[in-house]
């Protein structure tokens, strides 16, 4: 969760003068902010395919410390750098790995202001790594709440005519919700773990969930079900539909490093 010290927000001058100093080859220097941070990374996996369909990019301290050592330290004065950084550090690492998926990317709706000059980072940081721009997944983040949602869904459709996708993270719990499944229609709607668990011995999360599952394929919305843990689980989805799959029944997120990915062939 961000830390709740809201009190300053950056004026447009503030945000353009930061821009001048945030480049891709700031993004591994970390000189930007007051605390470092790095990624871990968790495949999403295609078992259609049975191939790794994408890398979430999970943000983690400087040594593999969990994310909230890092989440902690964002305030509402620093989001906006944080947020551009994390983007640029998340594709120069994938590019470093060589991931020739597609790469999910956690992002800061409250943080964008201007969505030209918010994804102008991003873009340098794609061309100079030779990351396709359109194999970049951005995630709304856990628990964040929707400021403005129709300033939102202006930004996101200023981004998807870059070719970035958009996704709906840990949906059905924290502020996520159907009216904002309407506002955006997101290519990817994550079902949160919440959901999932035990899914296979409870009858009201198997309704609730296949009620998603028809809902997201009227509006070719795909739907990705995440915090997956046991073979019962991974059935009950499969036998729903559902392709893309995320959790450590699969494989568990590696500092810095691409897992082994198992289960596959269930």
């Amino acid at each position: 969760m961000i830390n709740p010290d809201l009190s300053v927000v950056p004026t447009a001058e503030e945000i353009s003068s930061q821009l001048e100093l945030l480049t891709c080859e700031h993004c591994m220097k970390g000189d930007l902010l007051p605390f470092g941070f790095s990624f871990a990374f968790q495949p999403i996996v295609d078992i259609a395919s049975r191939k790794v369909h994408s890398y979430e990019a999970l943000v983690r301290g400087p040594k593999g410390e969990g994310a909230q050592s890092v989440l902690s330290q964002v305030t509402r004065k620093n989001r906006f750098r944080f947020d551009q950084l994390c983007r640029a550090k998340a594709i120069s690492l994938a590019s470093a790995l060589d991931i020739q998926t597609y790469l999910n990317i956690n992002f800061l709706v409250n943080a964008v202001y201007n969505p030209d000059q918010c994804i102008r980072v991003t873009l340098e940081c794609a061309r100079k790594n030779n990351f396709p721009i359109d194999r970049i997944i951005l995630e709304t983040t856990e628990e964040e709440k929707i400021e403005d949602p129709k300033f939102l869904h202006s930004v996101l459709d200023g981004y998807r005519k870059y070719g970035l996708f958009i996704a709906i993270d840990d949906f059905g719990e924290g502020y996520s919700s159907l009216n904002l499944v309407a506002q955006i229609v997101p290519d990817y709607l994550k079902i949160d773990r919440q959901l999932i668990t035990g899914i296979d011995t409870d009858t009201v999360r198997r309704r609730i969930v296949e009620t998603m599952v028809h809902l997201c394929r009227s509006l070719s919305i795909r739907i990705i079900a995440e915090g997956i843990e046991t073979l019962g689980e991974a059935r009950t989805l499969r036998d729903m539909g559902i392709t893309l799959f995320q959790g450590y029944f699969f494989a568990r997120p590696a500092f810095e490093s691409l897992p082994p990915v198992t289960n596959m062939d269930f």
